[in-house]
């Protein structure tokens, strides 16, 4: 993981990563001392209850995502993020200038402004903190730099949350927790002015002030790209569910677990631990691409782990004292809980990251902080509908427990409903799971396939696992042109046909079906789309490359567009070749874990690309390991 962890030593990414990580910090500590003053010391601020006051810093604090992240989404994409960063710092010194003055006022409704005005901070840093990154960061680093500031992000909660809890405890007058908030800015404010230029993508947009319109409008945008948009969706469900389980965890502590305090604490810094895990995996798993395999993957774990945490949960511990951390920790059954809350946030992890990643990498630059407010609001909406269902279920009788395992169910029931409508999910999750379980690939070269625009990928084809292993190996989407007899074999043939796979037959098996193959290629090249074609025609008995078919020649003669070349080595010989004259007939016939590799040439001009010229250059990208 050395990698991502390089990122920290990097100008272009460690002054905007301590920024914020400051922020995220200040915000917490600021948040969680006003309401631990609240809840123990209400009767010198208010009448109302405790249980309400802490509800409604939350209601406050989340405010100004509805109210203002469409202005947000504009600001970020009409002006330069690195000078809207270090803006957003003079607000936030100015905005705890005003908390210590409601400190000695001792004035709750200064207080609230304050925390209000620390909402509006975090409304306008959330599109600059995500939008920023593609401009910072190579395509192979976006998913450690998104990693890096998930997980930063969650440990600066944590921090931020006991050290205001610390504070509101300690100090003998509470302005103190503000001048240590001004500080935290001070510092936050310095390390902004490091950050590297990020010019705006649109700086002649006209700024529409009307939340309500231009929320619909950033809507729009995000649902131009139906994948962008339901990886919102599942951004906004992932904070939802996270958000429910951490609400609960004080009251599971004192509850279930009979515990106090640093029970609480406890909980809350094993889910961190586990989330930021799970961040810092990805990179290393994903093969440092936005590897969206990943998220079937986080969902199952979200799933199966939050069941168990379910039925792991104990019974029998509540009595008349809370226990000691440490007695508690003598119990397998507590060691069973923060096992599940460890690969809760490991998986949570695994199904964040992958899904920012994605969301920065295919929205339009032109408005890609835009569609980051967007998915600010829906994440805040999502957020408070959550935390109302979890209180209506409470109040219905409901236990903590129960709650998480129907919780967990729901995920269940969110993810296959997701996947269903993009499979191109599930199809990276077994193309992920067929890579990393049966072989071992190397990726050359996988740069040169374009990121955006239509081309032509042009492969040997050296066994059945070839386009899964290509589809899972590729940055974007791949619409292959496929012999229509593998679409009736059953697991192949399932993934083909949800991936988009193009059936075709020989003039002579079927030439209806040929003209319809393509005209279907015609039109998802001038689609922007992925082509992938395997010249040779079928898959080759003796390992070695066979010669290429006209096919690709009156591909390129109807839509002139880049070729792209590239080879697979390694595979002859596997279960899934014809070395033994029959496929799929001798399982582990070469081992566990074959190393193979995929090499990816330069892309060629169509005009250039002749059936000799893509032999010669796919052979030679072969090498002599078949």
């Amino acid at each position: 993981m050395s990698g991502q962890f390089g990122l920290l030593r990097e100008k272009r990414f460690a002054p905007f990563f301590v920024t914020q990580f400051l922020g995220a910090f200040n915000d917490n500590l600021f948040k969680n001392a006003l309401v631990v003053l609240l809840t123990f010391q209400a009767a010198q601020w208010t009448t109302l209850p405790a249980e309400l006051l802490a509800n409604l810093a939350a209601g406050v604090f989340i405010l100004p995502f509805f109210l203002f992240s469409a202005t947000a989404g504009q600001l970020a994409d009409k002006y330069d993020k690195a000078s809207l960063a270090r803006l957003v710092k003079v607000l936030e010194m100015a905005i705890m200038a005003i908390a210590g003055a409601g400190f000695f006022l001792h004035s709750l409704t200064v207080l609230m402004t304050a925390l209000f005005l620390l909402g509006l901070h975090s409304t306008l840093f959330g599109p600059v903190k995500y939008a920023i990154l593609p401009q910072h960061l190579q395509a192979d680093e976006l998913v450690g730099g998104n990693a890096l500031i998930e997980a930063g992000t969650f440990v600066a909660i944590l921090i931020g949350t006991l050290a205001g809890g610390l504070l509101a405890g300690s100090v003998e007058h509470p302005a103190w927790i503000a001048l240590g908030g001004f500080c935290v800015a001070v510092a936050g404010y310095f390390t902004s002015r490091g950050i590297p230029a990020a010019p705006a993508p649109e700086p002649g947009l006209t700024v529409n002030l009307n939340p309500f319109s231009e929320t619909c409008r950033n809507i729009t945008f995000a649902r131009q790209n139906r994948t962008v948009f339901l990886s919102i969706l599942g951004i906004s469900w992932f904070w939802l569910y996270g958000a429910m389980f951490l609400a609960q965890f004080p009251v599971y502590a004192k509850n279930v677990l009979g515990g106090g305090e640093m029970v609480v604490t406890l909980l809350l810094a094993v889910f961190t631990v586990g989330i930021g895990i799970g961040s810092l995996l990805c990179e290393r798993m994903s093969g440092k691409q936005v590897e969206i395999g990943l998220v079937p993957f986080g969902s199952i774990g979200l799933t199966l782990f939050g069941l168990d945490l379910c039925f792991a949960s104990p019974v029998g511990l509540v009595g008349t004292t809370a226990h000691e951390l440490g007695a508690l920790l003598t119990l397998p059954a507590v060691w069973h809980v923060l096992f599940d809350l460890l690969m809760l946030g490991m998986f949570g992890g695994f199904f964040i990251v992958p899904l920012y990643a994605l969301v920065q990498s295919r929205s339009e630059a032109g408005h890609r902080a835009r569609i980051i407010a967007a998915n600010n609001i829906l994440n805040a909406l999502f957020m408070v509908v959550g935390a109302l269902g979890a209180a209506a279920a409470l109040g219905a009788g409901m236990s903590i427990p129960a709650l998480f395992g129907v919780a967990a169910l729901l995920n269940a029931a969110v993810a296959v409903y997701i996947y269903g409508l993009v499979p191109e999910f599930l199809l990276r999750f077994i193309a992920w799971l067929l890579v990393k379980a049966v072989y071992r690939l190397r990726r050359e070269g996988i740069e040169q396939i374009p990121l955006n625009g239509p081309a032509v990928l042009v492969a040997n084809h050296v066994s059945f696992a070839d386009a899964v292993i290509l589809l899972g190996a590729s940055p974007r989407p791949i619409r292959f042109v496929m012999d229509h007899r593998i679409f009736q074999t059953p697991v192949l043939g399932f993934i083909f046909r949800h991936s988009g796979a193009i059936p075709i037959a020989s003039a002579k098996d079927d030439p209806a079906l040929m003209e319809k193959a393509f005209a279907e290629v015609s039109t998802a090249l001038a689609n922007g789309e992925l082509v992938g074609i395997f010249p040779e025609g079928n898959i080759t008995r003796d390992g070695e490359l066979q010669p290429f078919r006209p096919g690709i020649a009156r591909i390129l003669a109807a839509n002139p567009v880049p070729v792209v070349p590239m080879a697979l080595s390694g595979l002859w010989g596997s279960f899934f070749s014809r070395i033994d004259g029959e496929a799929m007939k001798t399982p582990f016939r070469r081992g566990m874990f074959s190393h193979i590799v995929l090499r990816v040439g330069t892309p060629l001009a169509a005009d250039a690309a002749t059936l000799p010229v893509l032999h010669e250059r796919v052979l030679a990208l072969r090498g002599g390991l078949k």
